[in-house]
């Protein structure tokens, strides 16, 4: 009876210590990067040939590039509502890009780390509450934050104004149509400069960078490399939205790179002040890419071999480039195909941080597949997707789609077809109709968002 006892507390102990790697050790720093409209296939390491992306390219190289990860949805603001809170579209507070906050019951990652003593900043677009709602960045656990707060300003890189926390900083140099200060210049910056005053205690970092979304316009010391360099069969000519451009292709691909030399620069501070050993590196993208603003996806084959862009549930509205870096712990020059989204985020912080996740959440951590204990790597039942009308649903290697309510189901293996090019529902009636049930259990109805619209009565 003893001997059963002493072996039963051995296996518990043993059963702690792989479950919980990081107890004993530093908290580590978290730098998250979003960029924005970036598709899978933008990125030299997940197969773009005329982009030059190298220092993202070494990035890949030094950590873990994940080959099935997805964002929390096809569009900016629900992406970001998934990936704070940690629910699906099928639960979460905001669906769809709209002018409504998260709420105050909307516990969100940065408010769980800045609970558990992490200083907490964000740059870049925010579009999850404007200044007056209950989604302002501040009260959602960030203790600092400099941007845009309303998503449809982020559609300027020329602002004349941008937001430190509650308060309004004009930018005298963009005044009255001038365009002279690159709004991802200063958030550049701004991120250097959080990290360098937060070096001494733990940080968590979101980055949320507004590069290559629309409108399609770069300084000139980017433009320079790829000027005239292909062929601009179209110029934009503008729109109510974005500013005309003459050579769209050259501007879009300038863009990227300059992104990408800015993820360098954050990478190279880490070097310098000792952080990167202790310092998670995260960089992905909020949704696929777009035709917005003269951009010509096809031509750099952007969403790669996927179907669709931005706005669409198929792969390629939703896949996207997703690299982590932590040298010490995590395997360089390693890829996962681990199927993970937004949600997984916030308990895989969670983990990390040593702290406790909220219940009710639809992702789980994927701290085992970065820490390469894949044995331990719980795996979800499913994930789910929706814009309304569209529903997705994923569970192992079987992808649902429905364009709308009353449509039929579609039905794709992705490890036989990444391009979702064969309808596979007619040949696997049984497993097509476990999917319609997975696709109406998944989600909770939304009266702002509704699925379907509702009809009106004639009189």
């Amino acid at each position: 009876m003893k001997r059963s006892r002493l072996f039963d507390c051995f296996a518990f102990i043993a059963l702690i210590l792989t479950v919980a790697p990081a107890v004993g050790a530093p908290r580590p720093n978290i730098v998250y990067i979003l960029a924005d409209d970036l598709g899978y296939g933008d990125l030299g390491s997940y197969g773009q040939q005329l982009i030059r992306t190298p220092r993202l390219d070494a990035l890949a190289k030094q950590g873990m590039r994940f080959t099935q990860h997805y964002a929390g949805a096809p569009s900016c603001q629900p992406s970001r509502c998934v990936l704070l809170t940690g629910k699906h579209t099928g639960r979460a507070r905001l669906r769809a890009n709209s002018k409504l906050p998260l709420l105050p019951e909307d516990f969100t990652l940065s408010e769980m780390l800045q609970q558990a003593g992490y200083a907490t900043g964000a740059v870049g677009k925010w579009g999850l509450g404007d200044r007056d709602t209950t989604g302002a960045p501040w009260k959602k656990g960030f203790d600092e934050f400099f941007g845009y707060l309303d998503q449809t300003h982020a559609h300027t890189y020329y602002p004349n104004h941008l937001w430190r926390n509650e308060k309004r900083v004009e930018i005298p140099e963009n005044q009255n149509g001038k365009r002279a200060v690159y709004s991802h210049d200063l958030f550049a910056q701004a991120a250097l400069d959080f990290i360098r005053r937060h070096k001494d205690k733990p940080f968590f970092f979101y980055g949320a960078f507004t590069i290559p979304h629309a409108e399609v316009t770069v300084p000139e010391d980017s433009l320079a490399e790829y000027r005239g360099k292909w062929p601009e069969p179209k110029k934009f000519e503008g729109s109510k939205t974005y500013c005309p451009q003459d050579q769209p292709r050259a501007v879009r691909a300038a863009m990227i790179t300059r992104l990408d030399r800015d993820m360098g620069r954050i990478l190279d501070l880490l070097d310098e002040l000792k952080l990167a050993e202790n310092t998670l590196v995260i960089f992905t993208s909020d949704n696929g890419p777009i035709t917005a603003g003269g951009q010509d996806p096809e031509f750099f084959n952007s969403a790669g071999p996927l179907r669709g862009l931005k706005f669409t549930l198929y792969e390629g509205g939703i896949r996207v480039p997703f690299l982590a870096r932590w040298p010490g712990k995590i395997a360089p020059g390693s890829m996962s195909d681990f199927a993970s989204d937004f949600a997984d985020m916030l308990p895989t912080f969670a983990e990390l941080a040593g702290v406790k996740p909220p219940a009710g959440l639809d992702g789980v951590s994927i701290a085992p597949t970065l820490l390469g204990q894949n044995a331990r790597q719980q795996r979800r039942a499913y994930h789910y997707w929706e814009a309304a009308p569209q529903q997705a649903l994923r569970q192992g290697d079987w992808k649902a789609y429905r364009a709308a309510p009353g449509k039929p189901l579609e039905l794709y293996n992705l490890a036989s077809d990444i391009s979702e090019s064969r309808d596979l529902a007619k040949e696997n009636p049984a497993l097509a109709s476990k999917m319609e049930r997975l696709l109406q259990e998944a989600r909770v109805e939304s009266p702002e968002f509704p699925l379907a619209k509702k009809l009106k009565k004639k009189n």
